[in-house]
C-alpha cells in the first residue's frame, strides 16, 4: 500500500464529524485527494502529502488548483520522521513548494486541532 493511502486511512479513522469522499487522481489533474463536507453544510478540499524531510512536492496542476481556489482548501502533511501532522491553508501552496513545511506556520499540528479546523469551516 502506498504511503499516501496509509495516511488516508489514518485521516478517515482519526477525524470524525466530517464526510470524506476520496477523489481519484487520474480523474482530473491537480484536484485534491479529498472532497470534505462538515455539519455546517460546507464543502472544502484537502490535499494529502507524506514527506520524510522538509520538502513537500506538488505537481504544477496541484499548485494551480490551490492558487485558483485559496479559500476552503487545505493541505494536510504527514511527517514520517516525527510521525506527526501539519495542516495548512491551500493558499500556502507556493510557500510550501518553494521553502518546505519548516518555515511555514501551520493552522493545526494535531489530530484534535485538524478536526476543530475542519468542523469550523464556514
Amino acid at each position: 500500500m502506498k504511503k499516501e493511502s496509509k495516511f488516508w486511512l489514518q485521516v478517515k479513522n482519526k477525524i470524525k464529524d466530517i464526510s470524506f469522499t476520496r477523489l481519484e487522481s487520474w480523474a482530473s489533474a491537480g484536484v485534491p485527494d479529498l472532497l470534505c463536507y462538515n455539519k455546517n453544510n460546507k464543502f472544502f478540499t484537502c490535499e494529502l502529502k507524506v514527506t520524510s524531510n522538509n520538502s513537500v512536492r506538488f505537481s504544477p496542476h496541484q499548485i494551480s488548483f490551490h492558487v485558483q481556489h485559496p479559500k476552503n482548501s487545505f493541505i494536510l502533511i504527514f511527517l514520517e520522521r516525527h510521525r506527526s501532522i501539519k495542516l495548512y491553508e491551500g493558499s500556502s501552496v507556493l510557500d510550501l513548494h518553494s521553502m518546505g513545511h519548516g518555515p511555514c506556520a501551520p493552522l493545526a499540528d494535531s489530530w484534535i486541532k485538524v478536526q476543530e479546523t475542519f468542523v469550523n469551516v464556514t
